[in-house]
């Protein structure tokens, strides 16, 4: 099942430049939760924070808390790498590890994390594939083929399917259709809501259409500033800052 999130005067700098600026924004388990505004607001920066991704540019730096679940991630003796464990990314751009087959690149996490036997692997690949919608598609040339060998749509089913191999308890997905067609779009979108009857989501998106449709809860990022959290049919019908109308309008970014 999914977990809650809480953030906490969150702030964060790459070098001397401040990105994220006091964000404070709690997520509720087993839902879709969207971060929209204008491209350098801060939006991936937002979400890297939440699994530590943030940590492999040396310049980086953060102050604040995040509460993932019961556990604050930033505590002192808390290894990234197992942050990361339980909380997947998906990337805008489908990363499949291009000289693995399908089958080797789901189980890429497992076997790091010690699955060796071959009928636990072979079910946890067959569960993930099935969960992001790619199995009935590529279940005959699982081992034939590569992962860079699909199309962009499944590229990116694969590295879902990839991150949900280790059963994290959240999924963070940045802008995960915006380089793919409206078929490979719609597909995802239909996965994100399948998915959120188990893990909680986030999603950076540009599209706005996208967020109303695969969204329960909303927040607008303007300037590294959270600007307006709260349920998706209020912030696009009735959003209380000017700012965020003007934005969801078209009058700027």
């Amino acid at each position: 099942m999914g977990v809650g999130i809480e953030v906490r005067d969150l702030n964060a700098w790459f070098g001397k430049a401040q990105i994220l600026k006091e964000v404070n924004m709690t997520v509720g388990p087993n839902a879709v939760t969207a971060v929209i505004g204008p491209s350098g607001c801060g939006k991936s920066t937002y979400v890297r924070c939440l699994n530590r991704m943030h940590e492999t540019n040396p310049d980086a730096k953060l102050t604040g808390s995040v509460k993932v679940g019961d556990k604050e991630i930033y505590e002192s003796g808390i290894d990234a790498v197992d942050v990361r464990r339980k909380i997947g990314m998906v990337f805008q751009k489908p990363n499949p590890f291009p000289t693995m087959s399908i089958y080797d690149n789901v189980a890429a996490g497992l076997r790091l994390n010690g699955f060796n036997k071959r009928h636990e692997l072979d079910a946890a690949v067959e569960g993930s594939l099935k969960m992001a919608a790619l199995w009935d598609e590529v279940k005959d040339v699982l081992k034939k083929k590569s992962g860079a060998s699909l199309s962009g749509g499944q590229q990116q089913r694969l590295c879902i399917a990839r991150a949900l191999a280790v059963q994290p308890e959240l999924l963070l997905m940045d802008e995960p259709a915006s380089a793919l067609d409206p078929i490979s779009t719609g597909k995802i979108e239909e996965l994100i809501f399948q998915l959120k009857t188990q893990y909680t989501v986030v999603i950076v998106t540009h599209n706005m259409q996208q967020a109303a449709r695969v969204a329960d809860y909303t927040g607008f990022f303007l300037m590294g500033k959270l600007i307006e959290f709260d349920k998706t049919e209020k912030i696009f019908t009735t959003p209380s800052d000017k700012r965020t109308e003007d934005y969801i309008t078209g009058r700027f970014g």
